[in-house]
């Protein structure tokens, strides 16, 4: 009897250690994600041209959610966009279905030298910590993301994503903005914009996931209207094995 008594108490005290080693390590595992984690957007946008443009109006989307939530649109309002030239016009709008901003320039002139094999370019740039996990699986509608979306279609990814993390997804899709520039009929002008949103931890060893998307046009001579834009989206990139990504 005191056999059997010794035994269950030995049972139990296993099951008692093993109970709290397992509590403790998803206390561990949860403590390093949530003091170790970072969450951050990068924005850039490129002008690129080889010839001088007069009377220029831009009318470019912001990434934004579907509310209208943009971490772009703060700092083009506190002028924290590097790369801003000091003569171009920045004014924000908000149209119920996109945020665009207005960006107004008498001129933008290259500089000698400037061939269409080596254009003129100008960057704008910025990173910005957002204040919530980003959601990097369906950023379309939850992120930061170049509205309006048209003809939103899944296409294959590029061959060398088997190396990435995780199962990528890949889209294309179309969205507009609207260029009116003077300019000699063979100018060249190029417009690509894009943001990447990625979360980042150390647990035991470092960890991430992240989306990315960039729009890109290519216009010839002058332009007075609205076009379209294509559009690429490569989402669900990384590591998702977190303790709850999205609180």
């Amino acid at each position: 009897m005191d056999r059997i008594i010794k035994i269950s108490l030995g049972l139990f005290m296993i099951i008692v250690i093993v109970f709290a080693s397992l509590i403790s390590y998803q206390i561990f595992v949860e403590t390093a994600y949530r003091t170790s984690l970072s969450s951050t957007y990068s924005y850039t946008c490129t002008f690129t041209t080889d010839s001088t443009l007069s009377n220029v109006t831009f009318f470019l989307p912001v990434p934004a959610n579907p509310s209208g939530n943009s971490p772009v649109v703060a700092q083009f309002s506190d002028q924290a966009i590097t790369g801003l030239p000091t003569n171009w016009s920045v004014i924000l709008y908000d149209t119920g279905k996109a945020t665009l901003v207005r960006i107004t320039a008498p001129l933008i002139t290259p500089p000698a030298g400037t061939l269409p094999v080596k254009p003129y370019s100008i960057v704008l740039s910025s990173d910005m910590k957002s204040g919530t996990v980003i959601d990097t699986r369906d950023p379309i509608q939850n992120s930061a993301f170049f509205h309006p979306v048209r003809d939103l279609r899944q296409v294959s990814c590029p061959p060398d994503s088997s190396r990435e993390n995780g199962t990528p997804l890949c889209y294309h899709y179309l969205t507009a903005l609207y260029a009116d520039y003077q300019a000699v009929p063979g100018a060249s002008v190029t417009i690509t914009s894009s943001i990447t949103g990625n979360n980042s931890w150390k647990i035991f060893e470092p960890g991430s996931n992240e989306y990315s998307t960039s729009i890109h046009l290519m216009m010839v001579g002058e332009n007075h209207g609205w076009k379209n834009v294509n559009g690429s989206l490569w989402s669900s990139t990384g590591v998702y094995d977190t303790p709850d990504i999205f609180h």
